[in-house]
């Protein structure tokens, strides 16, 4: 089963980077019709000079990495993979895809995909120098309803940018919510998003796989279908906005907040927390519009979870300002 609750702070990394001539000669990256006008172009490996390992794991390993050409930063995320990860690679080939199609000011950009002769695929991303919201709250443990407003705001423009595309992101956390040197928060990581609903043409199966994600962050109808009306019947959309919900609370209660800070984080601890639990405990000092939106989120029943349009006309976030502190 998936990670229950993400690690807020990693230690240094101690990763050796692989020599100048690591990156064999590409086959494949993105066609200039699929960037926007004003993207960068990167048209080789070979222009990436690599400054330092952002991150790792499962399989990838994301290098913070220097254009020699045009002196552009970027992140590249590298994904390697044995003789037996037939499954990851499809997923990961689907993640380009995906990466493919979308183009929005909150969501992490992809500038090209490579595929190399030894069968890694990599993408050249954004660099999002202010890290993750789960890093945010390492350092400050909570955020200001007003801050907290603005994170909100921006992830749900991102999902509806993402579902007007009839894509599910499927796995919204503070890890996969990245921060630029603005302080702007934008959707990162498409690894188990699907896109539904759009016939057998796209390669993507219809629907979500209550395997795919992180649990914790998983809605009442993934992780339990038959009893929440889940399976063929909900959307995905609505698992989207349930995660949302779990992340603004965890914003302002600064721990994963659906089970108590004494319980030990495991599947059963978290069947009963999103399937059965009764009532949802709020912070005190929490505003009526903060408790409103929670709510409208973390409605258990999908069919009555508030949407992203409704979400994006809430009095919650609908008092933030251009001005507005970001994390």
């Amino acid at each position: 089963m998936a990670l229950v609750r993400e690690r807020r702070h990693q230690q240094a990394l101690r990763v050796s980077l692989p020599s100048p001539n690591y990156f064999p000669q590409y086959r494949y990256h993105l066609p200039p019709e699929t960037a926007s006008p004003n993207s960068p172009d990167v048209e080789s490996l070979a222009d990436l000079k690599k400054l330092s390992v952002l991150g790792h794991g499962n399989g990838a390993t994301v290098y913070k990495v220097r254009n020699q050409k045009s002196s552009s930063i970027y992140a590249l995320k590298v994904l390697r993979f044995d003789q037996n990860a037939g499954s990851i690679r499809h997923q990961a080939a689907r993640e380009a895809e995906i990466l493919k199609r979308v183009d929005s000011e909150f969501i992490v950009k992809c500038h090209a995909v490579f595929y190399t002769i030894e069968g890694e695929i990599c993408f050249v991303m954004e660099h999002m120098e202010g890290g993750s919201l789960s890093d945010a709250l390492n350092v400050h443990e909570t955020l200001s309803e007003d801050v907290i407003a603005r994170v909100a705001y921006r992830m749900l423009k991102g999902l509806q940018y993402l579902h007007g595309l009839r894509i599910v992101h499927g796995d919204i956390k503070p890890s996969n919510l990245l921060i630029n040197g603005k302080g702007e928060v934008k959707i990162a990581d498409f690894g188990v998003s699907r896109i539904i609903g759009t016939g057998t043409g796209t390669g993507m199966r219809n629907g979500m796989d209550s395997n795919d994600g992180t649990c914790a962050y998983m809605s009442p109808e993934r992780v339990d279908p038959e009893r929440w009306g889940g399976d063929n019947n909900a959307d995905g959309f609505a698992g989207d906005v349930w995660s949302l919900g779990v992340v603004v609370l965890e914003c302002l209660v600064g721990h994963y907040p659906l089970i108590g800070m004494g319980e030990k984080p495991d599947w059963a601890a978290l069947i009963c927390a999103i399937c059965l639990g009764e009532r949802l405990e709020m912070p005190e000092g929490a505003s009526m519009e903060f408790r409103s939106f929670v709510r409208s989120c973390l409605e258990k029943d999908w069919k009555k979870r508030g949407t992203v349009e409704q979400l994006l006309a809430h009095p919650f976030v609908n008092k933030i300002s251009p001005e507005s502190s970001s994390p």
